[in-house]
């Protein structure tokens, strides 16, 4: 019998996912109303009409699991602050490829201690901190594209 039974992230989340996302997509109107007032939520007229079944899949999802607010929530909760960052893991941060800490100019090597305490006076320098780039075709850049 332990082997039926599904885990419980799926039978408290994914399950409910799966069962308005079958509602929408077969236009079961009052399977849809019973899930739409047993949340609360407020969907227009012009969404609940509309031929496209995914308009009205995402007017209920955005309000009922806004990403905005988890994405948020969760960065507050589960990123460290960055007071809390080592003195190594900033030499780190500084140092690009093989190079040390040590080789940096001192200019760049004072700026350990502004980054460390992470300070918002108008005297502390502003330090931007790149963490991913990618490579874009130059043609696909919004000012290239043909009009």
């Amino acid at each position: 019998q332990s082997k039926g039974k599904k885990p419980l992230f799926v039978q408290l989340v994914l399950d409910n996912i799966w069962s308005l996302y079958e509602a929408v997509m077969k236009r079961d109107k009052e399977k849809i109303e019973k899930i739409v007032t047993s949340l609360g939520l407020k969907i227009g007229a012009r969404e609940s009409r509309h031929a496209d079944p995914k308009v009205h899949l995402n007017a209920i999802c955005s309000q009922w699991l806004p990403i905005s607010n988890a994405v948020l929530s969760m960065v507050c909760n589960k990123l460290p602050s960055p007071l809390d960052i080592t003195a190594e893991r900033v030499e780190k941060l500084m140092c690009v490829g093989a190079r040390t800490f040590d080789s940096l100019p001192p200019e760049t090597q004072e700026l350990k201690s502004a980054f460390m305490k992470c300070s918002s006076e108008g005297a502390a320098p502003v330090i931007i901190f790149v963490s991913k780039m990618f490579a874009v075709d130059a043609k696909a850049l919004p000012h290239n594209k043909p009009r």
